[in-house]
């Protein structure tokens, strides 16, 4: 293989490396609402205008305002959730949407 070659492969990659992250970057955060209000609400205040619930679970505010708050590691938690919470069997864009719409909860 020469190196014009093996510049371009390269290139390839790196542009198809790209690409695939890009849904991740493309969030849906009301999606993500829409996902909190139905399996998250009985649990945990996912919105402000949400009354407390009963229960040892943080309101989603408070996530998000944590020193060192990581959407894409909260993303990956909720893909396999500590047992006290329901199997709610979240493709990988559901739960970059969830996490998205946590995120936007910081402001």
């Amino acid at each position: 293989m020469n190196t014009a070659s093996l510049k371009l492969t390269l290139v390839g990659c790196c542009l198809a490396a790209a690409l695939t992250a890009q849904p991740v970057l493309a969030a849906d955060a009301y999606n993500g609402e829409q996902l909190a209000r139905r399996w998250c609400e009985p649990c945990h205040v996912v919105a402000a205008n949400q009354r407390q619930v009963t229960g040892e679970a943080p309101p989603f505010a408070s996530i998000a305002a944590r020193p060192g708050f990581n959407a894409t590691a909260i993303a990956t938690f909720l893909l396999d959730p500590h047992p006290k919470m329901p199997d709610m069997a979240l493709t990988r864009i559901e739960a970059g949407d969830l996490a998205a719409y946590i995120a936007t909860l910081a402001r």
